[in-house]
């Protein structure tokens, strides 16, 4: 202590500056160790903007994490379940034009999603079948008419969303090692069993690299996440983005519901309907305690059936009428499910931690009620269908 008193002012200062320099160093290399780099705080109006307004990225290829905790324990048979059901690692490559393919590995198999000229493509190797799906073309934007979105935007546009959601601050993060700005968004009124969402975006490039779904009660864990875990930025090859899918896998070409947009029919109304259908319609005015919203015409491959929703906001109700007989499209026969009786009639029930699906046959029609409600108001709504 009597040495460090009788050093000099200036070499003292001198010590000093090495100690700070050297803490900076480790907090750099400790920072570079864990993968945490977090940017400078911000209003969540200012980050918006400057990701809005950030320059393009040629592209983008990452390793990603998928969590699916939707199911409930036992649901699936041992041994087969799909990534897209259990969740897996993989990989994900998206292009600047917005062509992108996620690959998920298990070792049943991977999975593979993929989107380029309006085509989705979904090819689930254990299930030896792929899905594809034509989406709604978006409307054209000429390059010349785009102009910078400007602070007054995107405050105008928190201000409609704050009318239904609240919003937390942007919090700075670190995601795959990259400063990233992360906003919690969670529903003021009935949710249903939506707790919360999250989404996490590079601070320098403006790209999500995070996004996760929250069930009510639970702030800590997600039942759905995908998450970066390494990311490089740069153009990817057409190979890169395209799925190969062998001989002799089952294709099923998934046309959108009546009424969606870019589809070519729109009938809706009760009368409407049942002319198209060939089985009484049960579409009561209400269904455990909420009123009917609408009723629209929808096809299931060579078939027609009837969407009737219930309610609104994420807590509605919806219910899907089709001639007995197919396989429910919302609850694979794979699964486990608990039976359980609809007035007389055997029926399943997938409960989730953000929603239940119940699916019964009753008089030559399938019902399948799905929400984001408790297996008992999904379950009193199926016993409402008369």
């Amino acid at each position: 202590m009597r040495r460090l008193r009788s050093l000099s002012t200036r070499r003292l200062l001198a010590i000093v500056a090495g100690v700070v320099a050297l803490a900076a160093t480790a907090a750099v290399a400790q920072a570079a160790l864990t993968g945490e780099s977090k940017p400078h705080p911000k209003p969540l109006d200012r980050a918006i903007l400057d990701a809005a307004n950030a320059a393009p990225v040629d592209g983008l290829t990452a390793r990603i994490s998928f969590t699916n905790a939707l199911l409930p324990s036992g649901a699936l048979p041992n041994g087969s379940a799909s990534p897209l059901v259990t969740g897996a690692k993989g990989r994900l490559w998206i292009a600047r034009d917005g062509r992108f393919r996620l690959e998920l590995q298990s070792d049943r198999g991977d999975a593979q999603v993929a989107f380029a000229s309006r085509m989705l493509t979904v090819y689930d190797v254990s299930a030896k079948t792929v899905y594809r799906m034509a989406l709604p073309a978006e409307r054209s934007v000429h390059p010349g008419n785009r102009r910078p979105a400007t602070l007054a935007d995107v405050d105008r546009a928190l201000e409609e969303l704050a009318r239904a959601w609240t919003l937390s601050r942007a919090r700075p993060t670190s995601t795959a090692g990259r400063p990233t700005y992360t906003v919690r968004i969670a529903p003021k009124d009935d949710g249903g069993l939506l707790g919360a969402g999250e989404l996490a975006w590079d601070a320098t490039h403006g790209v999500p690299l995070r996004a996760a779904v929250y069930a009510q009660g639970d702030t800590e864990n997600p039942v759905l996440e995908l998450e970066a875990t390494d990311v490089s930025y740069g153009a990817v090859s057409d190979s890169d983005l395209t799925i190969t899918v062998p001989s002799g896998v089952k294709a099923v070409e998934v046309a959108p519901p009546a009424g969606a947009p870019g589809a070519e029919h729109d009938v809706g109304g009760a009368a409407a309907v049942q002319k198209q259908l060939p089985f009484k319609l049960a579409a009561p005015t209400r269904l455990a305690g909420l009123p009917r919203q609408e009723i629209r015409l929808v096809r299931f491959d060579d078939d027609q059936g009837a969407l009737v929703v219930y309610g609104k906001g994420l807590g509605r109700i919806a219910v899907l009428e089709r001639k007995a007989g197919a396989g429910s499209m919302l609850t694979p026969e794979e699964l486990q499910l608990p039976k359980i009786n609809i007035d007389g009639a055997t029926g399943t029930e997938l409960a989730t931690a953000l929603g239940t699906v119940v699916t019964f046959e009753r008089g030559g029609v399938q019902y399948t009620v799905v929400g984001s409600v408790p297996p008992a108001a999904a379950e009193n709504a199926a016993r409402g269908l008369r």
